[in-house]
């Protein structure tokens, strides 16, 4: 298993929470892409594709990642965006970087955790209720699902249930455990 590694999934999927949990019992460094990209631009992804629209913010993603991929940090565990493996060649970007894991979630499941957040942050859900949620999670899923697959690794969610998060974390640590003994505390 090459580091870095990289969650990727659809949105709501648990990158971020997965990420920092894993990152952390590993004693390893997180990074939500998201935040860097807010931090390096001074926009929020949602801010930046209301402004620039998406082909911009896509470019300026891959920037970032590129960018934090040439720090000299080995051990850390980054959260994608949503779309990001899913613009021009990012999974073959995320090959060539390091690791790639994918959670793999039913769109029923993503649907019912995301109705749970601010849809105000995601700008493709903004002001849906749970019917119109569902209704355009599932076409996009199934489109995303040909790059999300070609993952190093893939781990499927135990479904809706509160703590998912910390089952899909403990997957993924005894994964890397079992992958990367030489890196692990």
């Amino acid at each position: 298993m090459e580091l870095p590694i990289y969650l990727i999934g659809y949105m709501g999927a648990g990158k971020t929470t997965v990420g920092r949990i894993v990152a952390a019992r590993l004693g390893w460094h997180f990074v939500d892409l998201d935040e860097a990209f807010c931090e390096i631009h001074g926009y929020t992804p949602a801010e930046y594709i209301r402004k620039e629209g998406i082909e911009a913010f896509r470019k300026k993603e891959k920037n970032v990642v590129e960018d934090l991929a040439e720090l000299p940090i080995e051990k850390v565990i980054y959260a994608t965006g949503g779309g990001y493996p899913c613009w021009e060649d990012n999974m073959e970007c995320l090959h060539e970087l390091g690791t790639s894991i994918y959670l793999r979630w039913k769109a029923e499941d993503l649907s019912a955790r995301l109705m749970l957040t601010d849809l105000n942050e995601r700008p493709i859900l903004q002001g849906k209720n749970k019917d119109e949620l569902l209704a355009c999670i599932l076409p996009q899923l199934e489109a995303r699902q040909v790059y999300y697959e070609q993952a190093d690794y893939i781990i499927d969610a135990p479904g809706f249930q509160e703590d998912a998060d910390n089952i899909l974390a403990e997957q993924i640590y005894q994964l890397i455990k079992s992958k990367t003994n030489r890196y692990v505390n």
